[in-house]
């Protein structure tokens, strides 16, 4: 590793766990990859008066035999994690002090990965992602100014692999229940003349799904080119996946629950002779590629730049088989068939989205003795199609297949400048400051969006304390303030308002050579936040409304604890309050007051903890265990919108053999999931409908709710080969 690289690296970035790496002694840090450089405008330390937990490549290699990114990152704090499919692969989700997805702003090597319009975060495109990821972020609350869209839950920014200085090839396999298969290829040349390096993974991952017919056929691929010498870092890379997954957003009622948990509606229809059927191609197929550019360079001694430019094209559709669809919906003129007139049908779909992404991030650096600053920004637009089309219909009145019966477009601009600076008034005080700019410009013309031409400008400050009062102890207070615009989907009901956060944290960490504690409290004031109703789209998509004030006040509690040398545990515990304020609804016809209301999807409780032993160095046991608290799935406190609690205990195995041979060494991994076979949901959706038919002249106002269960004891297997 070059020297001058190795400054920027301590200086400028993170540094390795807090209460997820080995205890130490101390709060001080320790020199990290050269890599790391290309997070250093996003990503912060302990220096900084935010609330954070890293996750290294060393952490998630044990358990990554197939299954998604926020699934391995279910056992950090404050998260809830679901799958769609209920075991991890295709579909899935997470959320982080109760606000969902959407909300947590995700980047890759500083890029925003967020979909612009729709603002998720959708990891089955990139399926095997976690084999090309270096280390990841997850930042808690507003955290630091990012790029992309706003963080009203958190957000994640991950590195992708490090330059390695050695070459390696690498083989991993790994089998599981439910028909869940995983190959990949990895290697590396290493530096070449000390300079240079090429790098690449090829992955496919099949799995019949826990649900049934939810199944997934993903498909990936990870290169990376990089050049490095004494003052420059360039890297470019070429990432992306295509899948094609049977849709399962449909979940199930309460009574079929308790019949048949794994029962799917997605496709069924009625033959001609009364059968019920299948239809065997309602999936979801999406091909996602992506190109960044990244170029570090070392100035002086002091002054360091990233620039990156990136490109993502998306293009997909899913396909569904729709019975007894009206003409009108497609445009289509009714026919005369025999002397009657038809204007329904039975007809196959598609509803298309092609989109491109790109633009450019940039950062200066600018780091001496008391004084650590940042400036940076990003220029992004997004540039989105999205069109049905007719495949197959019963009765068509000629019409062509290819005849779009809707056609949108849309457009969103994305430009955000920030400033942060950490200055060190002596050893033990710190002060930091962080402002940013953001303007947002979004035009639609869908028929869910209506006419669609809104510009957001908004001004984001944050700034804080620290203070060290010695080796191990390390206090934080700090304010920031956030504002998000709204997605597409909250265009659907009405003209939705931007959201507005103050977020303020203080924290506590101790650090000794066997213990390492990260305590923090927080109270997030929201005006006009966006929260989940409960409910879904057509298309599976959670629909939000915006709620007048509302706040979430919490503690968090995260450690590490050596019991000697061999014993290790890593308990996390997240109390909340999540509350409506003055939360007004309509029901049976009329508004009624509820007073103050739990905000949906938010438990009050959530618990986990990581218990390891390695009786050896090549020989590695954890048992992980997780508990969620009841949640409401609405906002109104009804009883029939509730998620029970549930708990989940996985056990995970790591077992390697070093060989003095061709091969160097194999690796064999064992997770068994839900090993005490619990039957829970993760995941739900709640809506109401009124009935103004049954009694004249009244309105009543009912309820429904649905389900996502996920897999009791299941498990997954696999060997790595490393050359």
């Amino acid at each position: 590793m070059k020297t001058m690289f190795t400054t920027v690296a301590i200086t400028a970035t993170t540094l390795l766990a807090i209460g997820q790496e080995k205890p130490k002694d101390s709060l001080e840090g320790k020199e990290i990859a050269l890599d790391e450089v290309l997070v250093s405008a996003v990503r912060v330390t302990k220096q900084s008066p935010v609330t954070f937990t890293n996750l290294t490549k060393e952490q998630i290699k044990p358990r990554n035999l197939g299954q998604d990114i926020p699934v391995l990152m279910n056992f950090l704090p404050a998260v809830v994690t679901t799958s769609d499919a209920g075991a991890g692969v295709g579909y899935t989700g997470i959320r982080v002090r109760g606000s969902d997805g959407t909300r947590v702003n995700v980047t890759i090597n500083g890029i925003p990965y967020n979909d612009a319009e729709s603002h998720g975060s959708f990891w089955v495109n990139m399926p095997d992602f976690a084999s090309s990821t270096e280390s990841l972020q997850l930042q808690r609350g507003v955290g630091t100014s990012t790029n992309g869209s706003g963080a009203f839950g958190a957000s994640l920014n991950v590195l992708t692999d490090a330059v390695s200085d050695e070459a390696f090839g690498q083989i991993s396999s790994s089998i599981g229940n439910f028909g869940t298969l995983r190959n990949n290829l990895k290697f590396s040349t290493g530096l070449l003349n000390d300079h240079v390096e090429i790098a690449g993974r090829l992955s496919r991952i099949s799995s019949d799904g826990y649900i049934d017919r939810a199944s997934s056929e993903l498909d990936s691929y990870f290169l990376q080119g990089s050049y490095v010498d004494d003052n420059t870092l360039v890297k470019a890379l070429l990432f992306g996946g295509h899948e094609i997954t049977y849709q399962a957003w449909n979940g199930i009622d309460a009574a079929t629950l308790k019949s048949d948990r794994t029962f799917n509606s997605a496709g069924i229809y009625t033959d001609e002779n009364g059968n019920t059927q299948f239809y065997k191609n309602e999936v979801d197929n999406y091909r996602q590629n992506h190109f960044q550019l990244h170029w570090n360079e070392q100035i002086t001694d002091n002054w360091n730049t990233n620039l990156a430019i990136h490109f993502t094209k998306g293009r997909g559709f899913f396909e569904q088989y729709r019975e007894d669809d009206d003409f009108s919906t497609y445009g289509i003129e009714p026919i005369t068939i025999d002397g009657e007139d038809v204007d329904k049908t039975d007809l196959i779909r598609r509803r298309w989205l092609v989109n491109d992404f790109y633009g450019t991030t940039f950062s200066a650096n600018y780091d001496k003795e008391r004084l650590n600053l940042i400036l940076g920004g990003g220029w992004n637009k997004y540039e989105g199609s999205h069109f049905g089309e007719i495949i197959w219909a019963r009765f068509s009145n000629n019409r062509d297949y290819e005849d779009r019966y809707y056609d949108d477009s849309s457009t969103k601009t994305d430009l955000n400048l920030f400033a942060k600076a950490n200055y060190s008034f002596s050893d033990q005080w710190s002060a930091y400051g962080d402002v940013q700019y953001r303007t947002i410009g979004y035009t639609a013309n869908g028929e869910d969006t209506g006419l669609v031409d809104d510009t957001f400008n908004f001004f984001n400050p944050k700034l804080g304390i620290t203070f060290d009062l010695n080796r191990n102890n390390n206090f934080y207070l700090s304010y920031a303030r956030a504002n998000r615009e709204p997605n597409r989907n909250d265009y659907e009901s009405g003209s939705p308002k931007p959201e507005k956060l103050n977020d303020y944290e203080l924290g506590w960490r101790y650090i000794s050579p066997n213990v390492q504690l990260n305590t923090n409290v927080y109270y997030m004031g929201y005006k006009d936040q966006l929260v989940l109703t409960g409910e879904l789209n057509d298309v599976g998509a959670p629909l939000r409304a915006n709620v007048g004030d509302s706040y979430r006040l919490g503690l968090e509690v995260d450690a590490t604890i050596a019991l000697g040398n061999e014993f290790k545990i890593r308990p996390n515990v997240a109390l909340s309050k999540n509350r409506n304020r003055d939360f007004v609804f309509q029901r049976d016809g009329e508004l009624q007051e509820l007073g103050d209301t739990h905000i949906s999807f938010s438990p009050d409780i959530i618990i986990g903890n990581v218990f390891t032993y390695q009786p050896k160095e090549n020989v590695l046991f954890s048992l992980l265990t997780k508990f969620v608290g009841e949640q409401y799935m609405g906002n109104i406190d009804s009883e029939g919108s509730k998620l029970d609690a549930y708990s989940q205990t996985d056990f995970n195995v790591q077992y390697e053999i070093n060989t003095n041979s061709f091969i160097k060494s194999i690796v064999l991994s064992g997770l068994v999931n839900n090993i005490f076979d619990s039957l829970y949901e993760s995941n739900g959706y709640f809506y109401t409908f009124d009935d103004d038919y049954s009694v004249p002249g009244t309105i009543t106002t009912y309820e429904g709710a649905g389900y996502y269960p996920q897999a009791g004891i299941n498990f997954l297997v696999g060997a790595t080969f490393n050359f």
